[in-house]
Parts: C-alpha cells; structure tokens; sequence
C-alpha cells in the first residue's frame, strides 16, 4: 500500500512537470522581480563628498509623484530558430543572455515572456536616432520564423491585435513601429523583406511611402541626412541603404539609389 501510494505521488509529480515545462525559469523570474523590489525599497543614498573630503549634508525624503517607465518604442524580430518550442528554450536558459518581451508563432499563438515595464535583452548594440540604449525603452517581439519562409496569416493578425494594445497602452508614436534590422543595420536583416510592412503601416504601426509617389525628390535633396532623420545611423552607410529598402522598399538591394528609390526615401522623409 506504502508503494502504490508513493507510485501515485511520483506520477503526480511527472504530471506537474509535464504541464508547466517552464517551472524553473518562471521560480527564478520571481526571485528576480523579488530582488528588484527589495532594490526599488530601499531608501539609501550615497556618501557624498566636497572638495575638502568632508561629507556633504544628505537624507532621503520620498517624493509622492512618480510611476513606471513606459515603453516608447517597439522592436519587431524573427527568431531565426525552427520552432517557438526552440525559442522558449533559447529564452529560458540564462546564458544564452537573450529574450523579449513577447513571441508569436506561427499558429498565431502569443507567449509573453516579461512585464512590459522591464528591460529586455533583445535590441544588442544598436541606435536609432538618438537613441542608442534601445532595450531600455523599447518591447521586444520577436516572430517565429527561421528566417526564410514567409510569415503566416495568423501570425500577422495576431501581430497586429497585440500591437493594437500596445499601442494603445502606452500611446507608443506610429512612427516607432521599426524592425531589428532599423536599429543594427550592420548585423541583422530581421524582421526578413517578407515581412509586410505596409499591412502594419496601414493600421497605424508605423510610416511607408506612399504607393503612389507624384513629386520627385528636389535636386538638392541629401539622401545621407534623410536616412538620419528617419533614424537610420549611416556609420555603415551602405548598411543604412540595404536595411532602408528592406523595410520602406519590401526589397533586397545593393547601397546606390535609383531615381525611383530616392523618389520614395524623399516622400517617406517628408513624413517625418
């Protein structure tokens, strides 16, 4: 009787564990949001000195006005891995030192994977406009795809309802609606030129050029300085260029404009 009692707890047990595959990784993103609490609390501040090496007069006084930081921007990724079960894992492992916010697969399913106000580890060394601390205030999706394939239906349309509520959530600027490849055009070519921008751009997630583009760009226009307002960093120019008409153009292309191409960068600038 002893036995099959603790047969029954075992198989319990294995039960448990088949259901919530991601147990240790959801204990140890409690134990973190923990220690930033304690953090957050603790009201210290540090030893101050004058010139003279004498401490310098400090105290706390909590203040009553202030809330969370709130995302301004939103990054869009594919995963470049073969299933959102391999992402899952790549985001629960702690060195692999990369995750996001959110990821959707291709069956439209959505995972988020951390509170929107925490800082995600998905952007890497990158810059748009003045910004180059893009993590910090940004959110992260990234969209299950190897890379390749085009993105599904369902993918999209889950896409757009969640960025519909972050959009209205965080009142997040159209304009701010950029891929992984915007931001660090000298290492990333994702959201791949499958990606249908201008599905997004028509529901108010970000600028396209028009369709249809009847003025064409003045014979004084710089396309280098327009690339930077958009947001681009030109550093790697040619770089710029290629990820430019990847996102604006749905095209992959080499680092020269054609008069139609300079055309669409002049009408998309003026958007700005």
């Amino acid at each position: 009787m002893r036995f099959i009692a603790y047969s029954l707890l075992v198989i319990m047990g294995i039960g448990a564990c088949a259901k919530r595959p991601y147990a240790l990784s959801e204990r140890s993103y409690r134990k973190q949001s923990k220690a930033f609490s304690k953090t957050i609390r603790a009201q210290t501040f540090p030893t101050l000195l004058d010139s003279s090496g004498q401490k310098i007069p400090a105290d706390w006084v909590s203040t009553v006005n202030f809330n969370l930081r709130k995302p301004n921007y939103v990054i869009i990724h594919h995963t470049a891995q073969n299933s959102a079960e391999q992402t899952l894992k790549t985001f629960t492992l702690s060195k692999s030192q990369v995750s996001a916010h959110y990821l959707i697969g291709k069956d439209g399913k959505v995972f988020q994977l951390l509170n929107d106000y925490l800082r995600a580890w998905h952007g890497g060394v990158a810059k748009w406009g003045s910004t180059s601390d893009i993590n910090s205030n940004a959110i992260g999706i990234e969209l299950d795809n190897n890379g390749l394939d085009p993105f599904s239906d369902q993918q999209i349309e889950s896409l757009i309802s969640l960025l519909q509520h972050l959009k209205k959530n965080y009142n997040i600027p159209t304009a701010n609606f950029i891929g992984h490849s915007d931001i660090a055009p000298s290492r990333k070519v994702d959201p791949h030129v499958t990606f249908p921008w201008r599905k997004l751009a028509d529901k108010g997630f970000g600028l396209m050029p028009d369709t249809l583009i009847s003025e064409t760009a003045p014979a004084n226009f710089d396309p280098i300085a327009a690339l930077r307002i958009i947001g681009y960093d030109t550093r790697d120019l040619a770089a710029a260029i290629r990820a430019f008409k990847r996102h604006f153009l749905g095209k992959e292309g080499d680092a020269d404009f054609s008069a139609e191409e300079l055309n669409a960068l002049y009408n998309l600038y003026c958007k700005y």
